[in-house]
């Protein structure tokens, strides 16, 4: 497959080693995993840090293996609630820091072209998230909202 915004082919960089079940040697139990995902979530930690956090500190290589569940899906099951997907709220931050680039920088053309392709990314990503049901059908994109959002 091809990449979506140059004219390079390819394919993306590391895949996952393939395993069906959670290696022998983690140390944390799935109710504990759990219980500790559930406290870093309280702490403040984003559901990408957390799988950090758990495989760097607490040597569990992939959540998906030991619980069966990913790490958004048990936050969602102990009712914590989130505002956008992290995903959306990284591009929207990024987008939010280019356009402030581009405040003092106006004749930065390049950087012009990667906020357009970013905003289309955005657009795309949240079409997906309103088709998931993840989103609001209401919910719209626009760099004010986005400022409001991420600051």
């Amino acid at each position: 497959m091809s990449r979506l915004h140059t004219g390079k082919k390819g394919r993306h960089g590391s895949h996952k080693p393939a395993r069906k079940e959670a290696p022998k040697w983690v140390p944390l139990s799935q109710k504990e995993v759990e219980e500790t995902i559930v406290k870093l979530s309280k702490e403040g930690k984003s559901a990408s840090m957390i799988g950090m956090m758990l495989r760097d500190q607490y040597g569990v290589p992939d959540v998906k293996l030991v619980t069966g569940k990913s790490v958004v899906k048990i936050l969602t099951e102990n009712g914590v609630k989130f505002r956008l997907p992290e995903d959306l709220e990284m591009l929207m931050k990024r987008t939010v820091q280019l356009s402030k680039h581009l405040g003092s920088n106006p004749k930065d053309i390049h950087n012009k072209r990667g906020l357009a392709l970013m905003e289309a990314k955005i657009k795309r990503l949240a079409r997906y998230y309103k088709n998931e049901g993840i989103l609001p059908r209401t919910w719209e994109y626009s760099l004010d909202a986005a400022k409001l959002l991420v600051e």
